[in-house]
């Protein structure tokens, strides 16, 4: 039964992406009625199908932002990534599982080499910066993630102190928490992908093409290793994790 869903969605996802194929600010879609009102329509029924958290309320400017900051994280690395991009794009908008992401190390190395560089510098090069971009977003992500965190403390506080908040504002308070809670996991998991694409493209580059600019994508790839153990140290309040939460489910986000 997933996999005729699966297939429906991919099937209507030719349709969305046609729509969203352009890409604004943070090579997210630019505004459009596919990318603000079909596609997270459809995202919402695909999660709740798959037995997700799916909150109606509105984002918060803090969520907005975190949802912002996500987007490079679980997207692949390089642009040349053309159908895992499209994927992750998906993913994003929760219209296929997280799961459907490839976990496949050696596809970064393989579109870093596959264009056309004036030297091998030039492939050192993006490695550096791409490791480098996503040092300095971690770090960004990290800061909004505890405003987030702070804010769905004090949510959940306010539930169960007050006798004002009506039954159906309850489930959709904790699914929030639960979404964000969820894509936290989920952009850290990227993100140590990320990792793992960068040392394997950076040892294949070193054996191809040996170069003295691997020492500053050395530096960069560990700065960035050291950034992910700060960014990913998060207090999480376990709500996405807990009881009732399946070990096997895939972290879930909402594309605002």
């Amino acid at each position: 039964m997933f996999a005729s869903h699966a297939l429906a969605a991919m099937a209507l996802s030719c349709l969305l992406l046609a729509g969203c194929s352009t890409t604004g600010d943070l090579g997210r879609p630019r505004p459009n009625i596919f990318a603000d009102q079909i596609a997270p329509a459809v995202g919402d029924w695909s999660a709740r199908f798959r037995g997700e958290a799916s909150s109606w309320f509105h984002l918060t400017d803090d969520e907005e932002r975190l949802r912002d900051r996500a987007w490079r994280l679980v997207l692949p690395a390089h642009e040349r990534s053309d159908f895992d991009r499209e994927v992750s794009k998906l993913a994003h908008a929760r219209i296929l599982p997280v799961e459907a992401q490839s976990n496949d190390i050696a596809a970064y190395h393989r579109a870093l080499t596959s264009g056309s560089f004036a030297s091998q510098a030039s492939r050192y090069n993006r490695l550096s910066e791409d490791a480098n971009g996503d040092r300095l977003l971690l770090g960004q992500f990290r800061a909004n993630a505890l405003r987030v965190i702070n804010a769905d403390r004090a949510r959940l506080r306010t539930l169960d102190a007050s006798q004002l908040v009506p039954p159906e504002q309850r489930d959709p308070a904790t699914q929030r928490v639960t979404e964000n809670e969820g894509l936290m996991l989920w952009v850290c998991e990227r993100a140590r992908f990320r990792l793992k694409s960068y040392r394997f493209s950076l040892d294949n580059l070193m054996v191809e093409m040996p170069s003295r600019e691997a020492v500053r994508a050395e530096r960069a790839i560990m700065a960035l290793e050291s950034e992910l153990g700060t960014a990913c140290n998060l207090p999480l309040i376990g709500v996405f994790s807990g009881a009732g939460a399946p070990a096997s489910r895939g972290p879930v986000v909402y594309k605002g």
